[in-house]
């Protein structure tokens, strides 16, 4: 790449093609439904740290938000429609299986034995290993990356003050979008050197 002002020539790191990839708005497109779930997690965290309630009409609603990305995330490797309604039926049963496990854990008899901070945190577990099977299943590392993200919001809800938890959720959104930058680099890079 020649510099206007210096007539020198400086490598670039990336092919302009792959430049372009980065810059161009279907990245985004395809990223948004992974940082949409991403934001509304750390939502749920935040409020919940702060609140010391469980949401639970929040997670109900995140959770098929997430089996529909699992589904969209997996649609392109199910080649025709017996494998594509398998990857429904297996998403619907095991988001199921989520909310019929979070509402056992609000039943009333449960309820006594545990706090209500102890109950959400629970139940955001649950959400983490829920969305990285989930991911697992339909072998993609944006949805399993999630999972690990959500994962790593439980201690910070168990043992980080308020105002320092603010700071991890920030910190962990950060190393999301830049492992999601990152590996579309990388894929760029590796994409170049084959051609």
């Amino acid at each position: 790449m020649t510099d206007a002002h210096s007539g020198e020539t400086r490598p670039n790191s990336l092919p302009p093609s792959g430049l372009h990839r980065l810059r161009h708005p279907g990245f985004w497109v395809r990223e948004l439904p992974f940082s949409l779930v991403l934001i509304l997690t750390l939502i749920g965290v935040a409020y919940t740290s702060f609140s010391k309630q469980p949401i639970t009409g929040f997670w109900e609603v995140l959770a098929p938000l997430i089996a529909l990305v699992c589904v969209g995330t997996g649609w392109k490797n199910a080649p025709d429609t017996r494998a594509r309604a398998l990857l429904i039926g297996t998403q619907v049963l095991h988001w199921l299986a989520f909310l019929v496990v979070m509402n056992l854990l609000l039943l009333p008899s449960v309820q006594r034995s545990f706090s209500a901070q102890s109950t959400g945190l629970a139940i955001f577990t649950l959400l983490a290993l829920g969305t990285f099977t989930a991911g697992a299943h339909v072998l993609s590392w944006q949805v399993c990356l999630l999972g690990l993200i959500m994962a790593l919001g439980i201690p910070a809800i168990a043992f980080v003050e308020n105002t320092a938890l603010i700071s991890v959720l920030v910190v962990g959104v950060v190393v999301g979008i830049g492992v999601v930058i990152w590996w579309h680099i990388h894929d760029l890079r590796a994409h170049r050197s084959t051609d």
